[in-house]
């Protein structure tokens, strides 16, 4: 339905992560990747939202004056927030430890916010999802980031792989969200551009 209202539009994801491509691929988009570098740096007075909406729309400042008429550019950025902190892409494996650590047994939020800009226009969304730890030990902590080195993930983990199956208790809002991409917001904003 949505892959038909958009046939006239480009889509261009400026996302190199394959979980946020497959979404889009799973949604029955048809879409192009390209990407251009961008150091994620943001002012400290930032929190939550305002962190990833920063990020989502500094990505897409970078397309300024590349974007053709009938080009739909997304970028999007996902912010782990505990305890008055972003928790951002580990630096190395002590570095994911002491974040998967200081989250264990607790609630923290994820927030992904999601920038669509064309020629003439352009729209932040974000979704915020809560997610709860059970206490993790040592040796799961250890294992899963000598196993998965998840250092290109906000939080130093990935929901869909093995610490998520294992600990995480439960989850209030959007799974897809946690994942990288809130799909039904996604969704919602193409049909709100195209109407």
């Amino acid at each position: 339905m949505l892959r038909e209202k958009l046939k006239h539009l480009k889509i261009i994801l400026a996302s190199g992560s394959p979980r946020r491509q497959q979404f889009l691929k799973e949604m029955g988009l048809d879409f192009e990747v390209r990407l251009k570098s961008v150091e994620e740096v943001y002012p400290d007075d930032l929190e939550g939202s305002e962190i990833s909406d920063y990020l989502a729309e500094l990505k897409a400042s970078t397309f300024e004056g590349a974007l053709l008429k009938g080009e739909i550019l997304i970028t999007s950025d996902t912010v782990v927030w505990h305890k008055g902190k972003s928790l951002a892409k580990a630096t190395d494996a002590e570095d994911a430890y002491k974040m998967l650590r200081t989250m264990s047994g607790e609630w923290h939020e994820v927030i992904t916010s999601v920038c669509f800009a064309t020629v003439d226009a352009q729209k932040t969304v974000s979704q915020k999802t809560q997610v709860k730890f059970k206490e993790l030990t040592d040796e799961e902590i250890r294992f899963y980031i000598k196993a998965f080195e998840p250092f290109d993930k906000a939080g130093a983990y990935g929901i869909q792989e093995w610490i998520g199956l294992i600990g995480i208790e439960e989850i209030r809002g959007s799974y897809p969200n946690v994942v990288g991409l809130p799909t039904h917001l996604v969704y919602k904003t193409l049909l709100t551009l195209v109407a």
